[in-house]
């Protein structure tokens, strides 16, 4: 299944909080054209839906609920802000926010806000799964290493012709060389070839 495109906008749900009712009014317009649902939220209530993108008025921080600040973390977050105080741009910084928007807000912005938040998520959510299969690999090295020390011991190799063994072998069986390594330490030899 592919990923919708963050151009595409219509059927996405979106959770607003904002203070001002024209401001409000604005983004209720612009976001009818573009085809995305409206979940108000007042700030106080439990969140109970899963938005896609969220808005929240800069008037609405800083959360104090720790299932809010959960429930915002799941979607990316566009903030408004109206004032661009150190402190109040501490308090929109730590929702860790994909966009923002600059109050008054007018229709125009909208949408790249819109587009910058999704794409800004997708890339985000692309490097931390990069970074988990790296961490992984990482913590596998271990096990290579092992896996190489044994090999050059039990056929009597260099370190780099006991690595080419080990990968050859991976190549073969068709597995990862860190799944080969495992093999190679958990029973003392290079698993022979099937076929």
């Amino acid at each position: 299944m592919s990923k919708p495109s963050s151009f595409s906008l219509r059927g996405r749900k979106a959770l607003v909080a904002i203070k001002d009712e024209r401001d409000a009014t604005i983004v209720r317009r612009q976001f009818e054209r573009l085809g995305i649902d409206i979940v108000t939220w007042d700030g106080g209530a439990k969140i109970d839906c899963r938005p896609d993108v969220t808005l929240i008025d800069d008037e609405f921080l800083p959360l104090t609920s720790p299932a809010q600040r959960a429930a915002l973390g799941r979607s990316p977050v566009i903030a408004l802000l109206g004032t661009e105080t150190p402190s109040r741009l501490k308090l929109v910084l730590d929702l860790d926010p994909a966009s923002f928007l600059v109050k008054p807000l007018r229709s125009a912005g909208i949408y790249a806000a819109l587009v910058l938040a999704f794409e800004r998520s997708e890339r985000t959510n692309e490097l931390k799964q990069q970074v988990l299969k790296l961490e992984q690999r990482l913590r596998s090295r271990r096990v290579v290493l092992a896996a190489v020390l044994q090999v050059m011991h039990t056929h009597a190799l260099a370190e780099p012709a006991a690595f080419a063994l080990i990968r050859r072998a991976a190549m073969e069986q068709r597995k990862t060389i860190e799944e080969l390594s495992a093999e190679i330490t958990a029973n003392g030899s290079l698993p022979r070839a099937a076929g």
